[in-house]
């Protein structure tokens, strides 16, 4: 009987010991590496093996962990639902997505889960201010050294937090480090180059973090390659008026002006025109991915796509819109508020109207920091912005959203209604405004959302 001996390299299992040809009993990605006259498979590929391997008649000297037992312990007692998450992880092999509303502390079954393991944990999230978010909290629970791979700083320790970019680019030499990896808003490494972060990395225990687990592009399917299944889910309104802000929709739906409808309606016609000539059906997101692809040599495709865009900008701009919010804002006037739109150029527009803070992606660090303090400390009481406070931002507590335009998607509106949805100290309940014009595009994505 031989013996098998399993290392870590570059993001790879190495797998000495065996016949070229023997890899029947091997995970599917297995494959001979004639250069190191080993096998080979992907990192996250790991466990799988060692499943495999538990009925095999080789011994095995398995040298791609060398990790300490971790001393953590943090003050945090969890809630119910908080616990019953954190147990349906560990009944997953402790492998597994947990969706839950913005506002619930996600964040505090992350920290849970890396005193329970007491294994060196990664922890890797979408941008500088939830990097920022982590460290504080880590450094706060747990005495020690906590490590910080972005924002111009790339230091690594037992526990280290790492912006998705910063894991990119050093999974490969980091994949045993850790035997843990927490991935925070974890829909984001459904994209093409974020997979590889777990590919590369042989962390047995995998945990996803996110509100919103389904892409319209179907990569969640990808992120249940890499990380698991959804082991639990929570919506809002299970936890609303008890953990989370009891909340109420509101949907008003506007009129285009006569002017409105004749330009809407007529780069719509040109783009609906374009898909029954060409016989394109778009049923998916995909669907107009190719039509993207299509416009680079077709000038029809280009023509119709331009059109979209100008309808699209039409029925989300509708000066009517603007009407109503004037009257939201009037009615909220003792109220905490966000307002959403989908375009820089309207929370110009808006924040000179209704002399609003404004924050955009053109938002310098600082500024955005001092915008977002004075909100919470009440100088401010109502900011417009444009996408950047959607998600990966530590928002203070609002009462009132208004979305007056933005995608219509499932994942935006459940970001933009989590932004209101943290208890107040005086328990107000919350109020999402959504502003859709009548007989567009948009009023057919909110009826089906609904």
């Amino acid at each position: 009987m031989s013996e098998l001996r399993l290392s870590f390299e570059d993001g790879t299992i190495r797998i000495e010991g065996l016949d070229p040809d023997a890899t029947d009993a091997l995970p599917d990605d297995t494959a001979f590496d004639p250069r190191s006259k080993g096998h080979r498979l992907p990192a996250y590929q790991y466990s799988a093996l060692r499943d495999t391997l538990e009925t095999s008649p080789h011994a095995v000297e398995d040298t791609v962990f060398d990790l300490p037992k971790l001393s953590v312990a943090s003050s945090y007692q969890l809630r119910e639902y908080q616990s019953d998450a954190l147990a349906a992880w560990r009944a997953a092999d402790n492998r597994g997505v947990l969706e839950l509303p913005t506002g619930s502390g996600k964040t505090v079954i992350g920290i849970a889960a890396i005193e329970e393991l007491a294994t060196p944990a990664l922890v890797v999230v979408p941008t500088i201010d939830l990097l920022d978010q982590w460290v504080d909290e880590l450094d706060a629970e747990f005495d020690c050294p906590i490590g910080r791979l972005g924002g111009g700083t790339q230091q690594v320790e037992d526990i280290t937090v790492s912006t998705y970019d910063s894991a990119y680019l050093r999974a490969d030499e980091l994949g045993d480090r850790f035997g843990l990896v927490v991935f925070d808003e974890v829909h984001h490494l459904g994209g093409e180059g974020y997979r590889d972060i777990a590919r590369l990395l042989a962390a047995p225990a995998r945990l996803g973090l996110t509100a919103t687990f389904e892409r319209p592009d179907g990569a969640h399917e990808q992120i249940r390659d890499l990380v698991g299944d959804v082991v639990f889910r929570l919506d809002p309104e299970e936890l609303a008026g008890e953990y989370l802000a009891a909340y109420d929709i509101k949907q008003i739906e506007v009129s285009l002006t006569p002017e409105e409808r004749e330009r809407y309606e007529d780069n719509q016609g040109t783009f609906t025109d374009y898909l029954a000539q060409s016989n394109i059906e778009l049923r998916s997101g995909s669907d107009y991915q190719e039509l993207v692809k299509r416009s680079g040599t077709d000038p029809q495709a280009r023509e119709a796509l331009l059109a979209k865009q100008r309808a699209r900008e039409v029925m989300m701009n509708a000066e009517k819109k603007v009407d109503r919010l004037a009257e939201i804002l009037d009615r909220h006037r003792e109220d905490r508020i966000i307002v959403f739109t989908a375009h820089t150029d309207l929370v110009y527009r808006l924040s000179e109207r209704f002399l609003l803070p404004a924050i955009t992606h053109e938002t310098g660090a600082s500024e955005r920091k001092e915008i977002l303090g004075k909100f919470r400390e009440g100088e401010y009481s109502r900011i417009v912005t444009a996408n950047v406070l959607d998600e990966g931002v530590d928002v203070p507590a609002a009462n009132v959203a208004v979305l007056l335009s933005g995608s219509g998607s499932e994942r935006e509106f459940t970001q933009r209604l989590g932004r209101i949805l943290r208890p107040t100290d005086d328990d107000r309940s919350a109020t999402l405004y959504e502003l859709v014009t009548e007989e567009t595009a948009e009023e057919r994505v909110s009826r089906r959302r609904r």
